[in-house]
C-alpha cells in the first residue's frame, strides 16, 4: 500500500522587499508523510512563518507549487482548509468567554450542531486536562492552559494536517512538555503536524524530519540523528570549578589534542575522534592545577548541528506579515 504524502511542496517562495533587501521565503521544497512530524527550524526571519502561512492558504506564494492533504493549495484552497487546522503564535481564543464557550463557538463555526459542539468540547477539555477549568473565563488561564485550549480548538474536527507556529514560545518547561505530549498523541491518531520552532530541544523531541532554514533557504535537512551526525564525532566535555581552571586546562589539553575549545566559561570540549582522546586529556591535566569536577561524553546535539550548519545566523531581520 503506497505511503500517503500529506504535505508536498516544490520550490515555493514568497519575498518581501525591505530597505535591507528581500526577506521572506526564497526556496523551499518539502515532503511529509501522513502521520509524521515535520519541523521547520531556524532563527527569526528564516522564512518559517511565511512557509506556514503559504501552505495553509493564508497567503499566496510568489512561485512554486504545493499540495496539502492531497489538494492543490492554489486551485483547491477551500478543500485544503476543510482538512487542516492552524495554531498560530498568538492565542485565537476569546479571553472573555469560558473554556467551554470558546470550544462550542469554534464548533458552531465549523458547522456542528449545538449539542454535538458541547459534547465534543467536553471530550476535548477532558483530553487536554482542562475539564476542571471548563467554566472559568480564559483571561484567568496560565500561558500553558491557554495554549492547550488553542490546540483543543483546532481538534474540534480532527484535521488531517495541523500547522503549529512556534507552539511553546513563552511557556515554562512543564507546560512545554505537556503540550509535546498532546502533539504526540495527535500524531498517533493519524494527524500530520508541521511545526515551526526556534527551540532545538523541541525539534529533537518531536520531529521525524527537520528542515534547517536560514535567510529564506534550506541549509540542511534530515532526521534529527542524521543532522547531528553531519556535525562530527562524539564530544567529550570537561567541566571545571572556575573559569581560570578551564583556561589552564584548555591550554594544557591543546598542546596534545587538536580542536579543544571552551564551550562556556567552565567547560572544555574536545572531539572524541580517537579512542584514547579522554586518556590524553586527563594525562595533560596532571601537570596543571586543574581537575575536572565533571566529565561526560555524548553525541553532538541538534544545537551543535544548528550552529555548525547555519553559521549561528541570529541576526536575520524579522519576516513581514
Amino acid at each position: 500500500m503506497p505511503v500517503m504524502v500529506a504535505i508536498e511542496a516544490e520550490h515555493v517562495g514568497k519575498s518581501y522587499r525591505t530597505e535591507g533587501g528581500d526577506v521572506g521565503l526564497h526556496d523551499l521544497s518539502v515532503q511529509a508523510e501522513a502521520g509524521t512530524v515535520l519541523a521547520l527550524l531556524g532563527p527569526n526571519g528564516a522564512g518559517k512563518s511565511t512557509a506556514v502561512r503559504g501552505l495553509s492558504t493564508l497567503l499566496s506564494f510568489d512561485r512554486g507549487r504545493a499540495r496539502v492533504a492531497g489538494h492543490d493549495i492554489r486551485t483547491q484552497a477551500r478543500e485544503v482548509r476543510e482538512r487542516i487546522a492552524l495554531v498560530g503564535q498568538s492565542a485565537a481564543v476569546d479571553d472573555q468567554l469560558t473554556a467551554t464557550q470558546n470550544l462550542v463557538l469554534f464548533g458552531r463555526l465549523r458547522g456542528m450542531g449545538r449539542a454535538d459542539a458541547r459534547a465534543r468540547a467536553s471530550q476535548l477539555l477532558d483530553q487536554f486536562g482542562l475539564s476542571e477549568a471548563d467554566a472559568r473565563a480564559v483571561r484567568g488561564f496560565s500561558g500553558g492552559m491557554r495554549r492547550r485550549l488553542d490546540v483543543a480548538a483546532s481538534m474540534l474536527v480532527r484535521p488531517e494536517v495541523l500547522f503549529v507556529d512556534e507552539p511553546t514560545t513563552g511557556l515554562d518547561p512543564m507546560a512545554r512538555r505537556d503540550l509535546w505530549q498532546i502533539l504526540r498523541s495527535m500524531v498517533r491518531e493519524g494527524t500530520t503536524i508541521l511545526l515551526t520552532t526556534q527551540y532545538l530541544e523541541e525539534a529533537d523531541a518531536l520531529a521525524d524530519h527537520v528542515i534547517l532554514l536560514g535567510h529564506g533557504e534550506v541549509i540542511a535537512e534530515g532526521s534529527p540523528d542524521r543532522l547531528k551526525s553531519m556535525v562530527g564525532p562524539p564530544v567529550i566535555q570537561l567541566v571545571f570549578e572556575t573559569g581560570a581552571q578551564a583556561d589552564l586546562a584548555l591550554s594544557a589539553i591543546g598542546r596534545t589534542v587538536k580542536g579543544a575549545v571552551l564551550r562556556d566559561l567552565r567547560t572544555v570540549a574536545v572531539d572524541a575522534n580517537h579512542t584514547d582522546v579522554l586518556a590524553r586529556c586527563l594525562e595533560a591535566l596532571r601537570d596543571v592545577s586543574a581537575s575536572p569536577i565533571e566529565v561526560s561524553m555524548g553525541k553532538p546535539s541538534l544545537d551543535d548541528a544548528f550552529m555548525r550548519l547555519t553559521g549561528h545566523q541570529t541576526d536575520a531581520p524579522e519576516e513581514e506579515a
